[in-house]
């Protein structure tokens, strides 16, 4: 190819074509290859079309929507809540996915007992798997989160679960839930409403932050209740991810804003009952509507990353003292919190169609390829 070949192409690699010295970049050059380009959630839109502003004249408006990620319902429903949709509301239940407003209807019909009993058989399956997962016979000296010599006091399938697995990344945070350790051991310790974590993730070689909070999570209080109420699963994979999504009580995602492009776990946790506690950030800013999980924070900006991080620790805490636990313990005579499985029927009722790979597909094909 000749140099004036090359250098014709390297213009279509530039945010500004006119500028000799800016490197190619596969985005810019990807954006004007491309008919059409899309984010993967409505606030990765926003977020991308900010981003490439400079791109397109400023009296254009830049040519990039949005398609909000979905998962395969099938593939990531717990074969005993598929059990319970064929009992409750009929062999074709796959069907009405398509349809929010006859899934909604369908969903108000299941009695709030029988979405209890579903979800503590996983719960149940999920205590088992970790304490044979962890089960170590050389654990050296002491436990840690991650092995034990002996698992048969970890984990209570009665208490609450709280699940928290994703890569070992900085903008992830994974050290929020760290940020007051006096508030998160009040909340583990708890006798009588106790709170317990599972983790799961893996961090770069090369991430010396992400491996720093690791072992921060390793090393906390052995005297007090986190070596039986936490646990780190290490080689996350998909065997990990399904026993997680579908049997914690919570699904946790703290990312920084506006980092998260969509996630896409708590789409699989949600359709199986699981409530999401999130950050307003990628889907969960088109999923939640204050009836079918929580939202940590608001949408407001702030002048620092230490700022944001203090201020929604805090109302993470918060969240958890005196909202979450108080409204999961509360239970009738028969040992179900009405308010609480109600708030899993509403989850799975709004979004499982909302975000299964069926609307996603059909989404592309109007909005991207029609």
């Amino acid at each position: 190819m000749s140099t004036a070949s090359s250098a014709n192409i390297a213009i279509f690699g530039r945010v500004d074509p006119n500028d000799e010295n800016e490197l190619f970049g596969m985005t810019p050059f990807a954006l004007r290859m491309s008919r059409s380009a899309n984010g993967v959630a409505k606030k990765h839109g926003e977020v991308s079309r900010e981003l490439w502003r400079a791109m397109f004249p400023a009296n254009q408006p830049v040519p990039i929507t949005y398609v909000t990620n979905g998962v395969h319902a099938p593939t990531w429903i717990a074969p005993a809540f598929q059990n319970l949709y064929k009992n409750e509301i009929g062999a074709d239940w796959k069907h009405l996915l398509s349809d929010p407003d006859a899934w909604k209807g369908a969903v108000a019909q299941i009695p709030l007992p029988r979405i209890w009993q579903t979800h503590q058989v996983l719960k149940d399956l999920l205590v088992a798997f970790i304490r044979q997962r962890t089960q170590k016979s050389d654990t050296g000296t002491k436990d840690t989160i991650n092995e034990r010599s002996d698992t048969n006091r970890l984990l209570d399938p009665n208490a609450l679960t709280i699940g928290f697995a994703r890569r070992v990344a900085q903008y992830k945070r994974w050290n929020l839930i760290l940020f007051d350790r006096e508030r998160l051991l009040r909340l583990v310790n708890n006798d009588t409403q106790p709170v317990q974590f599972v983790f799961a993730g893996k961090a770069h070689p090369q991430d010396r932050t992400a491996k720093q909070i690791l072992q921060e999570l390793m090393s906390i209080d052995g005297d007090s209740s986190w070596q039986q109420r936490a646990v780190f699963i290490e080689d996350y994979d998909q065997e990990v991810a399904r026993y997680l999504v579908q049997g914690v009580d919570v699904w946790m995602n703290v990312p920084r804003r506006p980092f998260e492009a969509s996630g896409t776990s708590g789409m699989k946790a949600a359709m199986n009952g699981v409530l999401n506690l999130s950050i307003l950030d990628g889907w969960w800013v088109e999923g939640y509507n204050g009836r079918n999980g929580f939202a940590v924070g608001d949408m407001r900006d702030f002048d620092s990353d230490d700022e944001i991080d203090a201020i929604e620790s805090d109302a993470l805490y918060s969240l958890l003292e005196n909202e979450i636990v108080p409204k999961f313990y509360d239970r009738g005579d028969d040992g179900i919190s009405v308010d609480w499985v109600a708030m899993m029927k509403e989850a799975i009722a709004t979004l499982t169609p909302q975000f299964s790979s069926d609307r996603m597909v059909r989404d592309y094909f109007e909005k991207i390829y029609g």
